[in-house]
C-alpha cells in the first residue's frame, strides 16, 4: 500500500468500512444479488416490503458510493453490476432463482395516491355516480379539481364519467387532493428491479419479465410440432414409438387389403370385400339360375332392406303431406269462422243501427 492510499484509507470512517464489508459478506452468503430502485417509495411501505420479504429475501439500503466500492472489489462479473447503481438504490440478497425474485418484487407493488406536480401515468378517469360525501363545500372542491358534481337526493353526485388528467399531464394540487379523497390511487409504488447477479451472469429486468402463460403455450406448441415432425419422418423415440408402430400396422393392413394378400389378420376384411364385390357383379347376370343359392339369398335380403328403406321414406313423406294438409284445413276452418263472425256483427249493426 502506497502512502497516498494509506492516507485515504486512514481517514475513512469505520462505519463505512463496516458497510462495505457487510455488502461483500452478503454477496458471498447468498446465491443471488439484485439491484433495485426505491425512488418515491414511502418509508412505511418500504418497511412493509422488508417484513414481507422476511425468510425469503434480505432488503438492505446503502449509499451508492459504498455499494460501488464493495462491488468493485470483487470479480469482473460482479463489477459490471455497478453500471446499475444510481439514483436511490437498494440491494436484495436471496437464494431464490432470478425469475422467482422478479415475481416476488412485482407482487409487492401497491397502489398509492398521486402527488401534486406529478405526471399522470395514464388517463385518470373519475366514474360518474353517487359519492359518500354529504352536501357542503365539497361541491366547490370537486368543481375546482375539474370534476363535475351536483347534489341529488341529499348526496353529492358526480354528474358524468370524465377524464380528469391525460397521460403525461401534470396533476394539480386540487386534483391530487380530491383523487385521494375519492380513494383513487393512480400510482403504482414498489421496487423497480434493475438487474440480478446469478453466479457470474447478469440479467436485466426485461429478461426476467416473461409471460408465463405464453411461455407454457409456446413450449406445448413446440412439443406438438416436434412430435408431428418425428412421426412424419419416422424418427423413433420413447414418445413416438407407439404412434409409429400403430401407423406402421395400419399402413401394412391397408397394403395387405389393397394387394389381396391372404394373412390371418386381414382375411376377414378380404372376404367381406370379395362378398360385396360379388353381390355388386351379380346385377349384371341376367340368369338367376347361374347364381349360387347363398348368393341369391344375400341378394334377396339386400333388395328387401332397400325396399324397406324406400317404404320408410315414402311413409315419412306421406306423414309430412298429411301434416301440411291438416294445417291448411285448420287455417281454412279458422278463416271461415272469422268470416261468419264478421257477417254476424254486420247483421247486428244493421238491426240496431
Amino acid at each position: 500500500m502506497d502512502a497516498a492510499t494509506e492516507h485515504r484509507t486512514s481517514h475513512v470512517p469505520q462505519w463505512k468500512l463496516d458497510c462495505v464489508e457487510e455488502i461483500r459478506e452478503l454477496a458471498d452468503k447468498y446465491h443471488i444479488m439484485g439491484i433495485a430502485g426505491i425512488r418515491d417509495i414511502p418509508a412505511k411501505q418500504l418497511q412493509e416490503m422488508r417484513r414481507s420479504f422476511m425468510g425469503t429475501a434480505k432488503l438492505v439500503i446503502y449509499r451508492n458510493n459504498l455499494i460501488q466500492r464493495a462491488l468493485g472489489g470483487g470479480d469482473s462479473d460482479i463489477n459490471s453490476m455497478n453500471t446499475h447503481v444510481g439514483d436511490q438504490t437498494a440491494l436484495i440478497f436471496t437464494d431464490l432463482n432470478p425469475f422467482t425474485l422478479f415475481k416476488l418484487i412485482a407482487s409487492s407493488k401497491t397502489q398509492a395516491p398521486i402527488k401534486a406536480g406529478a405526471s399522470a401515468p395514464y388517463d385518470i378517469v373519475v366514474e360518474g355516480g353517487p359519492t359518500s360525501f354529504a352536501p357542503g363545500p365539497i361541491i366547490g372542491d370537486l368543481q375546482n379539481a375539474g370534476i363535475p358534481a351536483k347534489i341529488d337526493k341529499g348526496k353529492v353526485v358526480i354528474k358524468e364519467t370524465a377524464v380528469v388528467a391525460r397521460e403525461g399531464e401534470t396533476v394539480s394540487r386540487a386534483l391530487a387532493e380530491m383523487l385521494t379523497r375519492l380513494e383513487i390511487y393512480p400510482m403504482t409504488v414498489g421496487l423497480e428491479l434493475r438487474a440480478v447477479y446469478d453466479d457470474g451472469a447478469v440479467m436485466t429486468a426485461d429478461v426476467l419479465d416473461i409471460d408465463e402463460e405464453k411461455y407454457a403455450s409456446d413450449i406445448t406448441s413446440s412439443a406438438a410440432s416436434a412430435f408431428n415432425l418425428a412421426v412424419a419422418i419416422a424418427y423413433p423415440t420413447g414418445a413416438t414409438i407407439l404412434t409409429l408402430l400403430a401407423k406402421a400396422a395400419g399402413d401394412a393392413r391397408n397394403l395387405g387389403i389393397n394387394s389381396a394378400i391372404p394373412e390371418p389378420g386381414i382375411i376377414d376384411a378380404l372376404l367381406m370385400r370379395a362378398q360385396s364385390q360379388a353381390i355388386s357383379l351379380s346385377g349384371n347376370i341376367t340368369d338367376p339360375a347361374a347364381l349360387g343359392e347363398s348368393l341369391r339369398q344375400q341378394i334377396a335380403e339386400r333388395e328387401k332392406e332397400q325396399e324397406e328403406a324406400k317404404s320408410g321414406e315414402a311413409v315419412s313423406a306421406a306423414e309430412e303431406e298429411a301434416a301440411e294438409a291438416a294445417g291448411e284445413d285448420a287455417a281454412d276452418e279458422a278463416k271461415g269462422t272469422e268470416e261468419k263472425e264478421e257477417e254476424a256483427a254486420e247483421g247486428l249493426g244493421l238491426l240496431f243501427g
